[in-house]
């Protein structure tokens, strides 16, 4: 299996509305992109989170999946969105367990 690890930091500008609505949309990959086993999303409160907002794990199946998972059109809708309301960076960490 493999572990998808996401951290977002958004812009001053983006409202809480809109990362309910990121979460929400996100979440629903699950039920759309094959290979994905669970995935989970929530605003961070770690006191220690350097600005980054919002967290995001995606287990897949395999390496393919993960790899069949960005380019995916509903994914790409959800990156769309986020990038829309401000994303500002984001750290990626995807490591095999």
């Amino acid at each position: 299996m493999i572990e998808h690890i996401v951290l977002l930091k958004f812009s001053a500008e983006t409202t809480e509305k809109q990362k309910e609505e990121l979460i929400r949309k996100t979440l629903l990959l699950k039920n759309v992109i094959p290979g994905i086993v669970d995935i989970q999303q929530g605003a961070n409160f770690s006191n220690r989170s350097q600005g980054y907002e919002m967290g995001l794990t995606v287990r897949f199946e395999d390496k393919t999946s993960l790899t069949n998972y960005g380019p995916h059109p509903a994914h790409q809708e959800v990156f769309s969105y986020l990038q829309a309301i401000g994303m500002e960076d984001s750290i990626i960490v995807d490591f095999e367990i």
